[in-house]
């Protein structure tokens, strides 16, 4: 019911609790666990994830990063492209070699 939805949703911002839930992050599985805990009620992961895409929630995944990054290497290896394009100036055929 909506009561329930709220709840799912202050639980899912407030994030869990390490030393009482058991996780650093929410899972699907986890938050299922959590409301058959919290509401006696058995659901299923596919059915919790269209729940929650329902009240505005989107999976996400963090970029790996490698342990040793340093944030300076990122600018140093980032590609840039030229803002604009601009056509190259036509040349004769033979000023072509």
């Amino acid at each position: 019911n909506e009561e329930q939805r709220t709840q799912l949703a202050e639980q899912v911002e407030a994030g869990p609790i390490p030393a009482a839930h058991g996780v650093v992050r929410w899972r699907l599985v986890d938050l299922a666990q959590w409301v058959w805990d919290e509401f006696g009620l058995s659901v299923a992961r596919h059915t919790l994830s269209r729940e929650l895409r329902a009240l505005g929630y989107r999976k996400l995944s963090a970029r790996p990063r490698h342990r040793g990054q340093k944030p300076d290497d990122i600018a140093v290896f980032k590609k840039t492209s030229p803002t604009a394009w601009q056509r190259s100036g036509r040349r004769s055929r033979a000023a072509r070699p």
